[in-house]
Order: C-alpha cells, then sequence, then structure tokens
C-alpha cells in the first residue's frame, strides 16, 4: 500500500497550492468540478445536506469523483481550520497515475471509503 507520504508529496510538487481560511468553501454539493485536493497542511469538513459526516486531515485527498466521471461534486468541503491544498486537474491526475501507478490505488482505495462511509449515512 501506498504511504499517505507518497500520496502527498505528488501534491506537494504542483504548483502554486491555494490557502483556505477555517470556515472557507472549497466547493459545493452539485457544482461541477475539475480538480481533486490533497491536504498538505489543515483539516476539511466533508458536510452531506448540510451537515459534517467527516473530518479529514493533512495527507488526505478528495473531489476524486469529478476527475473519474462523476458530473457533479457529491458534498460540500470547507476548511474546519486554515489549511493549504495543493491539487490536482484531470491532465496532471493522469500524468501522476502514470509516473506512480500506486497513486491511482490509493486515490481510488480512499474514494471507494468515503463513498462507502457517505452511501451509509444519506
Amino acid at each position: 500500500m501506498l504511504s499517505p507520504v507518497v500520496t502527498v508529496s505528488i501534491f506537494q510538487k504542483q504548483p502554486d497550492p491555494q490557502a483556505f481560511s477555517a470556515g472557507e468553501v472549497i466547493f459545493e454539493e452539485g457544482q461541477p468540478g475539475d480538480n481533486m485536493y490533497g491536504i498538505l497542511e489543515g483539516q476539511i469538513d466533508i458536510l452531506v445536506n448540510g451537515k459534517v459526516v467527516e473530518t479529514i486531515d493533512t495527507s488526505d485527498v478528495f473531489g476524486v469523483g469529478v476527475l473519474v466521471g462523476v458530473k457533479n461534486r457529491t458534498y460540500t468541503a470547507i476548511a474546519k481550520v486554515d489549511s493549504k491544498l495543493g491539487f490536482l486537474d484531470e491532465r496532471k491526475f493522469l500524468f501522476a497515475v502514470q509516473e506512480t501507478p500506486m497513486f491511482a490505488l490509493q486515490v481510488m482505495r480512499s474514494y471507494s471509503e468515503r463513498l462507502s462511509r457517505l452511501q451509509h449515512i444519506v
């Protein structure tokens, strides 16, 4: 299994990480999107129907669905604390997968685990 350190290092290599202040919305449920995110520093709340269902930490990834065929965001992501995020668009995601195939497995595992948790909540 790929360690979270390797996963987050892919995001650390990306230029121009984005800073979000505590309480700032990263994206909202139902919005279209074209980036996935890796948490370089901080914590992110995941909300469904306005309720926090999960809090994720440094080295976690989120927002993957829009890169694998889901048309719109299935949850809202809000910075719980001041946070710094790296991001990948589809082109950079495919390059990362090509360069580090285990990265794809880690992302799929994270995505499927979150999807499973969210399905049990809703």
